[in-house]
């Protein structure tokens, strides 16, 4: 793989795996201020409690704190502003048609930079019930135990 196909994974949103089931997802762009690219590259922003909307045909991202830079000598923007996704009209109109219905929500699911650029994946995802959770905990453990089970098995 060539460094100009590279794609780096800057930051996950484990919780939104734990909390939703994830049915889509589509690539955005982030539009960002000055030394925000920096404060990304060095792995300095966190997902957990961020949404997306979608609000006069433009998308956008709330509560995506991104740590100001600490070399930077300018002013910094608000860590958790809100920033605008790059989307064609035609996923916009998409996803503003499936997010309207009742239990499906737009998370962001991950940062990653692809040839260069930052880009946001985020995800169509439907609400997770109680019980829900505690199913996949479930079957996650069961998985755990058979898999070292095997591999004592295995040793011996």
């Amino acid at each position: 793989m060539t460094k100009k196909n590279a794609v780096l994974v800057v930051c996950t949103n484990r919780k939104a795996y734990h909390d939703y089931f994830i049915e889509d997802t589509y690539e955005a762009g982030l539009v960002l201020l000055g030394a925000e690219v920096k404060s990304i590259r060095q792995k300095e922003l966190s997902l957990e409690g961020s949404f997306v909307r979608i609000e006069n045909g433009q998308g956008y991202v709330y509560h995506m704190h991104v740590k100001p830079y600490k070399f930077n000598s300018m002013t910094e923007p608000d860590p958790t502003r809100v920033r605008q996704l790059l989307l064609n009209k035609k996923e916009l109109r998409k996803l503003a048609a499936k997010a309207e219905i009742k239990g499906y929500a737009l998370v962001p699911v991950e940062v990653y930079f692809k040839d260069g650029w930052a880009k946001l994946k985020v995800a169509l995802a439907k609400g997770k019930h109680m019980a829900d959770k505690r199913e996949t905990l479930k079957k996650r453990d069961l998985n755990r135990e058979m898999e070292q089970n095997f591999r004592n098995k295995i040793r011996f």
